[in-house]
């Protein structure tokens, strides 16, 4: 056949403008790709007659004839079908993704199994990312409330309460506003005390849920209108009518402005906890555990910036409240008595520096009972005494220091979480440093107390990796429907329990699981 003359240049136009056979990319406008979609079935459009259409004689559905030789102005067809890209990563497939890049995807040797259980890692990463953004704020935000903040003193801060909000072993704290972008924001202005400062380790330290965040920092005198308790000739609220004209100058403070305010203490909370844990002892030990969780991510976070906590007790570690859940949580969480703050370490000072200030008794006990253990050791000793704390059973240092684990005192059991609590106390205080479970294990053993697996998923079946890796693929599933069921139903904002979970499962593999329950277990 002789060759066909040369298309017009709008046609050859017309023609680019169609989409390609098998090309997934969007359309300029289209708000999602044209094929693949059930919520998005756009036809597309059709030649007009005499320029590659069907004759109108013949229907559009019609088997149409095969493409002659103008049809290398667009992309060849594969004789197998569409031409195959790169298929896309699990971590960018949506609902909406194209059904050509879905069925690419659906060949690989990984087949359904492999692309359902990788898109629910993905769909928890992107989860607990958010969660953690609605629980601290942005990251650029907070960035430019810091360059907002540089240079102001209490001058350009309201003094929303004379009297602390908070008193920790080591600072008083104020709420304090201040007007950022048309709002007032309340943040801590945290006041040291004498002789516990350790603002320039805390200035350098990255961000993360249970480390005290800084905004900012200045020295200047106090307000005449604050109260420093404990602090002789610091109580009065303001100049009286008998005080003198010149009265004596407030001192000189260097003063740390903290992003959460905090509400009181881990000491304040355990003692007034009692008739909690007698009524609702379930809840009351869950608690601890997330609040010991919580320490244990933030001791972890501490070690890779090089860093250790200063005094690790209770009177030192802050709590905060977490904005308010659904209504449907709350009522449940208050008829109990029960709402999970955020728990912030508030101490720091660097390993390569000295030992930590020894400030009480305690602190010659541990040096000479323990032959001055380095600072991690004293976190994982210090962590194990504050579960004997936080489930109010009396513990001496002489217990402690006795390194014997049938000396320690006895946990009642009161729960499901009581056994465990117990052991992972002994395992933290054993006397033989090899047998001492560290920080990271202690983590993982509190995650398996409050989400699995539990002893009876092995009465069935022998515990094995395949078991494990079963159990977990189950659960990451039951959790995103619960996620969905939850959010959709009552319309609930995740909260800070939501998200440890979510860090949970997201990062947890078979061979943890299969280490950890070989050690609580």
């Amino acid at each position: 056949d002789p060759l066909p003359p040369p298309l017009p240049k709008k046609q050859l136009q017309r023609a680019e403008s169609l989409p390609e056979p098998g090309s997934s990319h969007r359309c300029h406008g289209d708000p999602e790709p044209r094929a693949g979609s059930i919520l998005y079935s756009t036809p597309a459009p059709q030649p007009r007659h005499g320029e590659g259409a069907p004759p109108r004689d013949r229907p559009s559905w019609a088997p149409k004839k095969p493409l002659t030789k103008s049809q290398s102005l667009g992309e060849p067809l594969a004789r197998g079908g569409p031409p195959k890209g790169p298929a896309p990563s699990l971590k960018e497939l949506t609902f909406g993704t194209a059904d050509g890049e879905l069925g690419q995807l659906l060949e690989s040797p990984a087949g359904v199994c492999g692309v359902v259980l990788g898109c629910q890692e993905a769909s928890l990463a992107r989860l607990s990312a958010h969660m953690q953004e609605e629980l601290v704020g942005p990251e650029e935000r907070q960035q430019l409330l810091q360059a907002e903040l540089a240079g102001k003193r209490w001058a350009a801060l309201a003094v929303l309460d004379p009297r602390p909000c908070c008193q920790s072993g080591d600072a008083w704290y104020f709420r304090v506003g201040f007007t950022f972008e048309h709002r007032q924001l309340q943040f801590a202005a945290k006041v040291p005390k004498p002789c516990c400062s350790s603002l320039g380790v805390q200035s350098s330290l990255g961000s993360h849920c249970s480390i005290q965040r800084l905004l900012g920092r200045f020295t200047d005198r106090l307000p005449r209108e604050l109260v420093l308790p404990g602090i002789p000739g610091k109580h009065s609220q303001g100049p009286s009518r008998e005080e003198p004209a010149c009265a004596a100058p407030q001192p000189v403070l260097q003063v740390l402005l903290c992003a959460e305010v905090p509400q009181q203490t881990l000491a304040d909370f355990v003692k007034g906890s009692h008739a909690l844990h007698r009524t609702s002892p379930g809840h009351y030990e869950r608690l601890g555990c997330l609040l010991l969780l919580q320490l244990c991510m933030g001791l972890e976070h501490l070690r890779g910036q090089n860093v250790a906590q200063g005094d690790l007790c209770p009177e030192n570690l802050l709590l905060v409240e977490c904005p308010c859940p659904s209504q449907s949580q709350q009522g449940q969480k208050e008829s109990l008595g029960l709402s999970l703050p955020r728990l912030l370490i508030s101490s720091f000072f660097k390993l390569q520096e000295k030992q930590r200030p020894r400030s009480s008794s305690q602190e010659q006990d541990w040096s000479q009972g323990l032959a001055a253990p380095s600072p991690p050791a004293a976190a994982e000793l210090n962590v194990g005494r504050l579960i004997y704390q936080i489930l109010h059973v009396d513990i001496s240092l002489e217990n402690i220091l006795g390194f014997g684990s049938k000396r320690l005192p006895e946990i009642p059991s009161l729960s499901i979480y009581s056994a465990g609590l117990k052991r992972l106390a002994t395992l933290l205080l054993h006397g033989d440093p090899q047998q001492r479970v560290s920080i990271e294990q202690a983590r993982g053993i509190l995650q398996v107390l409050l989400w699995g697996p539990r002893q009876e998923l092995f009465a069935r079946s022998r515990k094995s990796l395949e078991l494990l890796q079963s159990w977990l693929e189950v659960k990451r599933a039951l959790l995103l429907l619960r996620f969905a069921e939850n959010w959709a139903g009552a319309r609930a904002s995740p909260g800070l329990e939501e998200w440890l979970c979510c860090q949970y499962f997201q990062g947890v593999t078979e061979h943890t699981l299969y280490q950890v329950t070989q050690v609580l277990y």
